[in-house]
Order: structure tokens, then C-alpha cells, then sequence
């Protein structure tokens, strides 16, 4: 009966987005730490290109993310309600969204450089530019790390009040 179960659409359903979420969580958090470690003064145009390839990789597994996290929370879990009326619900939420704002300047940053990119020509990186695009990675990076916290305490339970 246990093997039966396994194959049932909605189960399989819910683990595929299960999957889906962890995945794409995993692939953002790996962009990342790889941004941070290409980022370079002065880089080749491969090196270029390559970071702009990275964040465009970490772009659309945000939107994964984002996507498949909503998708979890009206069909699959515990009912919308069990995290919607939690307040670290919320702020695993909206660390997920400063994060997304933060990496709006590298995101941008990295557009810029397809200009220059798509003439034959590198773009100007320089210290201090890395440094603030550095800046900005490792608190990205290090919202993401409390995201897994929040989300271990939120399965639990912890911030729900009960009635």
C-alpha cells in the first residue's frame, strides 16, 4: 500500500514542486557565491560575459523560486493559512525580497557591461566598483543563508499563535 501511495498525482506533485523550490534555492545561492568569486578588477571579456551569464542564471532561478514558493503555498504544504498568518512567513518573504532589490545594482551593472561587451571591448571595472559589487553579493549571500533558517522555523510552527 505504502509503494501505491508513492505514485498518487498529488503527492507526486507536491514533492516535483518541492524539488523545484529547493533546486532553484540551491542554483540562486550557487550564482551568488560564484559572482562573488569571478568578480575581478579589470576581468577578461570571457570573464565578462561569464558573470553576466551567472547572474542571468540566478535571475530566472529567483523566478523559479519565487514561482514555485507560491505555487507551494496555495496548492501544497500545510494550507495557505498556516503561512500566511506567520509572522516569520512574512519575514522569510521579505528577506527574499531585499535580496531581490539588492541584486538589482550588480544586475544592472552587469547590463551595462554587455554595451561595451558587444563592441569587442571590456568594460571598466574598477576597485572600488568591486567593492561595492562585492559589498552588495555577500549580504545577498548572507540573506540567503537566513533564508533556511526561516523556513526550518516557520515548518515548525514557530510564530504561529494558537487559538
Amino acid at each position: 500500500m505504502l509503494l501505491g501511495t508513492a505514485f498518487l498525482p498529488d503527492i507526486a506533485s507536491s514533492a516535483g514542486f518541492a524539488y523545484l523550490h529547493y533546486l532553484s534555492f540551491m542554483v540562486c545561492f550557487a550564482a551568488l557565491v560564484l559572482e562573488r568569486k569571478l568578480l575581478k578588477v579589470e576581468p577578461s571579456r570571457n570573464e565578462a560575459l561569464f558573470m553576466v551569464l551567472t547572474d542571468i542564471v540566478y535571475g530566472l532561478a529567483a523566478l523559479v523560486l519565487l514561482g514555485s514558493g507560491v505555487i507551494r503555498v496555495l496548492y501544497f504544504g500545510q494550507g495557505s493559512g498556516f503561512y500566511t498568518h506567520n509572522p516569520i512567513f512574512w519575514w522569510k518573504v521579505g528577506v527574499f525580497l531585499f535580496v531581490g532589490a539588492l541584486s538589482l545594482y550588480p544586475t544592472i551593472t552587469y547590463i551595462l557591461w554587455a554595451i561595451p561587451l558587444r563592441k569587442g571591448e571590456l568594460p571598466v571595472v574598477s576597485a572600488q566598483l568591486v567593492r561595492r559589487l562585492g559589498w552588495f553579493i555577500n549580504v545577498e549571500i548572507a540573506g540567503f543563508a537566513v533564508i533556511p533558517v526561516l523556513a526550518t522555523l516557520m515548518s515548525r510552527g514557530v510564530g504561529l499563535v494558537n487559538s
